[in-house]
């Protein structure tokens, strides 16, 4: 499929699918796309272009790779009306997303000791693994109907948080149309897990504010050079997982019905106002609240920990709430006068400047987006220009892997993973559980994100860079 894409604009290569007219889009600089080797990733966007509805173009991300269906780093528009929802291209890990802290605390007041000591305090309160349950026995079992219909709000009114973190969460916190009777059986099982990071590329990091791009912006968003940020990156856990899992078979055994047969299993997908389209959206809308609940207990639980190590009071260390933006997600919106409902599987949302969509907060700069890299390199805050409209206001969310996580592991040793990401303070039970997490095994995060800036997609405001980094350990399933 390579050898079909052809330069278009800058750092934008597409071929269209001569079956379904649809345009095939991927954003690669000149470097990415030289040593671009994801065939199958190409195919994997081919193949989600020939579904019933779907808008053009089908986009590739510059942190593309292979996925189950669809490529992580994929976005594809459907029409809300006539079109299709695709479990596989939501992605198991729904809404798993990221938010920014900034603090008022300078990056040279706190040393390796007192990151190690911050990262263990938070260690304790928040576990990290595939399969682990929250700390707090009475967030074991959680009342999902509440989840699912007032999301963050719901905990923020149980003492988790303050009331102006809600402003900054994409929707608030809360997408609503989440119904926890469409979750299934098995899911509403796995649902023990909030205030957890969980595992695979999941962490929490401590870090500064190493470059700054955008005075003016950046100071609106209270990112000032020198300054500590905290990064909180997870999502769903068990629960989202199963209801892709168990929505995905559903689509694909009832496709025939659906009158909507998939050329992979991976795309399983049913008509929008379907049975299975309408309550496949309702079970993810609840765990993308899900998701958005449990990075708001673990900013909480981050901020105890600040308080308790340092011995300040939240007012004087800051720890204020930058923004929130789920990945893995699909999401009604407008675009060129249309209602699609835009999956995103590895990609996340940018609002440019003046979208109504944004917060109000925003509405003159656009919302943060932010764009985590591995734990030895650097992550990104950045807003999207009035171009971004041709990825459907859509960015990666993250650096992309060029290595599968077995390959990763076999190839590198502890050695090496401490050579990688040294400078940073890594709190994990094994380091070696780590080795797939290596930052070598992800593409270069610079290269990633200047892909975008340089097609005019988007603005940088701030570098960050790592100084402590709580890792989740294992792969999710």
């Amino acid at each position: 499929m390579k050898g079909k894409l052809k330069p278009v604009c800058t750092n934008c290569y597409a071929f269209t699918n001569p079956e379904s007219k649809v345009e095939i889009h991927v954003y690669l600089s000149p470097g990415l796309f030289q040593d671009f080797g994801e065939d199958e990733a190409i195919n994997q966007l081919y193949n989600a272009s020939l579904l019933p509805g779907v808008v053009s173009p089908v986009i590739g991300m510059p942190d593309i790779h292979t996925g189950f269906g669809l490529p992580i780093g994929g976005v594809m528009a459907t029409d809300y009306e006539t079109g299709v929802v695709s479990a596989g291209a939501v992605g198991m890990d729904i809404n798993c997303g990221v938010r920014l802290l900034t603090t008022r605390i300078d990056a040279g007041e706190i040393n390796e000791e007192r990151i190690s000591k911050i990262l263990d305090a938070i260690s304790s309160r928040v576990p990290s693994g595939v399969g682990k349950s929250s700390a707090v026995k009475a967030l074991r079992k959680p009342d999902l109907d509440a989840v699912a219909q007032i999301g963050v709000e719901y905990f923020i009114r149980a003492g988790f948080g303050r009331k102006e973190d809600l402003e900054r969460i994409e929707d608030r916190g809360c997408i609503p149309v989440g119904d926890a009777a469409a979750v299934p059986k098995a899911a509403r099982e796995r649902a023990d897990q909030l205030a957890t990071i969980g595992g695979g590329n999941h962490f929490i990091e401590i870090g500064r504010v190493a470059k700054v791009f955008d005075q003016e912006t950046a100071a609106r968003f209270g990112l000032f050079k020198g300054m500590v940020y905290v990064l909180i990156h997870t999502g769903s856990r068990g629960l989202g997982h199963q209801i892709c899992t168990d929505y995905s078979r559903i689509m694909w055994e009832h496709s025939e019905r659906n009158g909507t047969r998939a050329p992979v299993k991976g795309l399983a997908c049913a008509p929008v106002f379907s049975e299975d389209g309408q309550n496949y959206l309702k079970a993810m809308a609840c765990a993308a609240n899900y998701a958005f609940c449990n990075r708001q207990l673990i900013t909480h639980f981050v901020r105890e920990a600040f308080v308790e190590v340092l011995k300040k009071p939240e007012s004087e260390l800051g720890l204020d709430l930058l923004y929130d933006v789920a990945h893995n997600i699909a999401k009604k919106e407008k675009h060129g006068g249309r209602w699609l409902l835009v999956h995103r599987k590895g990609a996340t949302r940018a609002l440019p400047a003046g979208h109504g969509d944004n917060p109000p907060c925003y509405r003159d700069t656009g919302h943060p987006a932010i764009i985590p890299g591995s734990m030895g390199t650097a992550s990104y805050v950045l807003v999207g220009l009035p171009e971004i409209h041709r990825t459907f206001c859509s960015v990666n969310h993250g650096a992309g892997r060029v290595m599968s996580r077995k390959r990763a592991k076999n190839e590198f040793t502890r050695e090496q993973l401490l050579e990688q990401t040294k400078n940073v303070v890594i709190a994990a039970g094994n380091l070696r559980a780590l080795l797939d997490e290596a930052p070598l095994a992800y593409k270069d995060i610079d290269e990633v994100v200047f892909t975008l800036v340089d097609a005019g997609l988007t603005k940088p405001v701030v570098k960050l860079k790592p100084m402590g980094v709580l890792k989740g350990e294992g792969e999710e399933s």
